[in-house]
Formats: structure tokens, C-alpha cells, sequence
């Protein structure tokens, strides 16, 4: 059985962004790039480690391959 394939990283380096989405019941959401692109992340990627952040929230994250073939969000730390 073959996995899928993340596409191409956009960029390498930490981005910038905004919480747009964030269902702490369900521990994910998603954060929009200042290049307008939107990223899905768990709630394992706060840094904090609290596993909770408000929509609207701005800060800084990396992207990694997740496992399901598409890019995620992570270390996701606001300011």
C-alpha cells in the first residue's frame, strides 16, 4: 500500500499567521499564512503546551509533513 505524498513545502522558514479556526472539544484547527494560505493543526502543535488559543490569535509556525499526505501547522507560539 502506498502513502500519499505531501506536495511541495511552500516555504521553509517560520511563517507568520492568524488562528482563523479552533475546536478545543476536538483539539485541532487551522491557521492562515500571511502568503493567505491556511494550514490545519492539532492541538499538540500549541508550544505552550496548553493545548488551547483563541481565534484571532497571531504568531509564528513551522510547517512539517503530518501523516496524513498534507502539510500541518506546528509550534505554533503567539506574539
Amino acid at each position: 500500500m502506498s502513502h500519499p505524498v505531501a506536495p511541495a513545502l511552500p516555504e521553509i522558514a517560520p511563517q507568520r499567521g492568524e488562528v482563523v479556526a479552533y475546536d478545543a472539544t476536538a483539539g485541532y484547527g487551522t491557521i492562515r499564512g500571511s502568503d493567505g494560505r491556511e494550514w490545519w493543526f492539532h492541538c499538540t502543535a500549541i508550544a505552550d503546551g496548553s493545548r488551547l488559543i483563541d481565534v484571532g490569535t497571531v504568531g509564528v509556525f513551522s510547517l512539517v509533513p503530518g501523516h496524513s499526505g498534507r502539510w500541518e501547522a506546528v509550534g505554533i507560539v503567539s506574539g
